[in-house]
C-alpha cells in the first residue's frame, strides 16, 4: 500500500489534485505510511477501563499537524533521526495516557525498535536513530540512486562508475575485469528493483534467521 501524507495541503496544480503542495522538497513534505506497511510505526490505542497500567500523555504530539483517516490517526512525534511514527487508533486521542500495541507477528521485533525509541522521547531520554537502514546501506541506497540517474539519462555503465567511483579508480584497472564494473551493474539493477516496489522493503529490518 502507497503512503499518504500529512493534510497540510490540499489544492489543485494544473488541473490535478495533490495531497500535499508539489512544490515541497521530498525532506519537507511529511509522509505517513499505514501501519501495517511500516513496522515502524507505533500503534497507539487507549488504555483499557478493566486495566491499571501507569502511563503518561505523550507530549509535542500535535494533531493538527497530522493525517487523520476513518481507522485513526496519524502523527509523528519529534525531528529528524529522533522522529518516531505513531499511529493512534480511533478510540485514541493525544490528549489522554496511552498504551502502545505490538503484534505478535514476523515484525514484533521491528515494533518494539519502535516503542522503545517513543518510549526513550516522551520520558526525556536520548533517542536512538532508527535501526532499520545502517550507515552502510544508506551509502548503498544513495549510490544505487546515483546509478539509475545516469542510466536514465543515457549513461554508460563506464561513465556512470566514473561519477560514483571517481575517474581515477576506473583508470586504474582494464574496465572489463574490474570488480567495480560488476558493482556498478549490480546499483543499476537493484536501483531499478528499488523503484519499481523494492523500496518498501527498507521499512523492514533485516534480522539473522
Amino acid at each position: 500500500m502507497p503512503p499518504s501524507a500529512s493534510p497540510r495541503w490540499s489544492g489543485r496544480v494544473g488541473g490535478c489534485s495533490f495531497a500535499i503542495d508539489p512544490s515541497l522538497a521530498a525532506t519537507n513534505a511529511t509522509v505517513f505510511w499505514t501501519p501495517d506497511a511500516d513496522p515502524g510505526t507505533v500503534i497507539a490505542t487507549a488504555i483499557p477501563p478493566t486495566l491499571a497500567v501507569e502511563s503518561v500523555v505523550a507530549p509535542d504530539l500535535d494533531a493538527s499537524s497530522a493525517r487523520a483517516g476513518l481507522d485513526g490517526l496519524s502523527i509523528v512525534h519529534g525531528d529528524g533521526a529522533s522522529a518516531v511514527r505513531l499511529f493512534l487508533t480511533i478510540d485514541a486521542s493525544p490528549a489522554n495516557p496511552l498504551v502502545a500495541l505490538v503484534p505478535l507477528g514476523p515484525d514484533g521485533l521491528d515494533r518494539i525498535d519502535a516503542v522503545t525509541r517513543l518510549w526513550r522521547a516522551v520520558n526525556g531520554r536520548k533517542v536512538p536513530i532508527d535501526p532499520r537502514l545502517t550507515k552502510q546501506q544508506r551509502r548503498r541506497l544513495r549510490r544505487m540512486l546515483q546509478a539509475v540517474d545516469g542510466h536514465t539519462e543515457g549513461a554508460s555503465y563506464r561513465e556512470i562508475a566514473e561519477a560514483i567511483f571517481g575517474a581515477a579508480r576506473i583508470a586504474d584497472t582494464s574496465w572489463k575485469t574490474s570488480a567495480l564494473r560488476d558493482v556498478t551493474i549490480d546499483l543499476v539493477k537493484d536501483g531499478l528493483a528499488l523503484i519499481a516496489g523494492g523500496y518498501r522493503e527498507l521499512l523492514r529490518r533485516r534480522r539473522r534467521q
